[in-house]
């Protein structure tokens, strides 16, 4: 008899346990689910006074400001944002103690390092300036690293030695890829091309709702190569600037980056699995400049490797890009591997704009370096210093994004040899709560 109570008490003491961990957890869900519902009027709020800042929203429309926000910013604004954010803050610090689930915990992480960007961006709204490097880190979680001008000169030793004829290099590289460039009259059939080889192969790895849909359209006048506007319900709006020529190789870029399994996809699934299967609010809103940012840009960079591995996107482009565009494919060894060595001049990039938004370099200065040590014409460096007096600090998430999505890929086994568990770590970037700083 004592030995069945035992039992019987042991049991009821494990019942017990399992009710207070569960109400726990759903306590917690509870108020994250406040949390969550605070921040994305937050998030709102604040792209009042910031043109850009939210990137897209398809949460409920009577959550959007609705107050005249014409007038200046003053400090009571500043100080009512601020104070908002704390909040939040302060009410997420106190459920640091709870009992919650991985996915749980990857929430209340995500959660808390946008909340970190909105506060350092509502500072910004002010006046305020931060260094380049603080600003990235507080805005999207990364350490930039840095790189001297002699590492840049070597990789360009070595195209000098790759690219024909002599003289000046940069000149040399564009005449080179001037016979790369995708004709006009032919954009259109190639990208969409592009587009529905990325989306089959894609699909073959990724379920997605069959409602999903996406629609190109071509524009001018743009500081940025091309856009994904998310807006929700499984539709995004691809816009592609034809400011300047595009080489043969940005199709399947562009189309693998904004489309599939790049943009598009990376939406799709946060609002599947997250806002409409979780109901977790928070991913209805995307501020563009916070964390969230890194991982969008560096997965859309590495995709291309996920569902081009190995040679088959050079193949693909050879026996199908390529007689589509009516380019010849002799010397599409070499321009391959000039493409590789200026891909390794990307950080160039990231120096040009610590320099410069630093004050450490003039505009012409800016142009004149990006000129030399990312051989732009002078029309592509223009450009590209627009794109970093818009967007500042951002240029870091393509490719400090892709080498962090890249390395934590494959340092986890998903490399080239294991493309199933490539897709798997790929598959969970993409579609749960993550922060940059916890993927190192």
């Amino acid at each position: 008899m004592k030995n069945i109570l035992f039992v019987l008490l042991a049991v009821a003491l494990i019942v017990s346990c399992s009710d207070k961990k569960r109400r726990s957890i759903s306590e917690l869900e509870s108020k994250m689910n406040g949390i969550a519902e605070q921040y994305v009027k937050l998030v709102l709020e604040t792209g009042e006074y910031y043109p850009g800042y939210v990137d897209a929203y398809y949460g409920p429309k009577e959550w959007l400001p609705t107050k005249d926000t014409s007038y200046e910013i003053d400090s009571t604004i500043i100080n009512s944002l601020n104070q908002k954010t704390d909040d939040l803050l302060n009410k997420l610090e106190s459920l640091k103690d709870y009992k919650a689930t991985e996915i749980e915990t990857l929430r209340y992480r995500f959660l808390y390092k946008q909340l970190l960007s909105v506060k350092g961006m509502i500072l910004i709204i002010a006046g305020g300036t931060f260094p380049f490097d603080q600003e990235a880190k507080i805005l999207y979680d990364a350490d930039p690293p840095h790189f001297t001008d002699d590492h840049f000169q070597k990789i360009l030793d070595k195209l000098d030695k790759l690219v024909p004829e002599t003289g000046n290099l940069q000149k040399r590289v564009n005449a080179f890829r001037n016979n790369f460039f995708i004709p006009n009259d032919k954009l259109d059939t190639i990208i969409t091309t592009a587009i529905n080889e990325c989306r089959r192969r894609t699909l073959k790895h990724i379920v997605l709702p069959p409602n999903e849909n996406f629609k190109v359209e071509y524009v001018k006048d743009k500081p940025w190569g091309a856009y994904n506007w998310y807006k929700g319900n499984y539709f995004s709006l691809i816009q592609i600037n034809t400011d300047l020529p595009a080489d043969i190789d940005r199709a399947i870029g562009l189309a693998s980056h904004e489309g599939y399994p790049g943009h598009h996809v990376f939406n799709v699934l946060l609002e599947k699995n997250l806002v409409k299967n979780r109901n977790w609010v928070e991913f209805s809103v995307y501020p563009l400049f916070s964390p969230i940012s890194l991982l969008a840009e560096g997965t859309a960079n590495y995709g291309v490797n996920v569902i081009f591995p190995g040679n088959d996107r050079t193949e693909f482009e050879r026996k199908v890009l390529f007689p589509l565009a009516g380019l010849n494919t002799a010397d599409a060894d070499l321009y391959y591997k000039i493409l590789n060595l200026l891909k390794e001049l990307s950080y160039a990039g990231n120096e040009a704009a610590r320099n410069y938004l630093d004050g450490k370099r003039t505009k012409d200065q800016t142009i004149a370096y990006l000129q030399k040590y990312l051989l732009f014409t002078k029309e592509k460096a223009e450009k590209r210093l627009a794109f970093i007096e818009q967007y500042r600090s951002y240029v870091i998430n393509y490719n400090l994004g892709e080498d962090i999505v890249k390395n934590y890929i494959e340092k986890n086994g998903g490399t080239i040899e294991n493309p199933e568990r490539r897709w798997k770590l790929f598959k969970q970037l993409i579609s749960l709560p993550q922060t940059p700083s916890e993927l190192k």
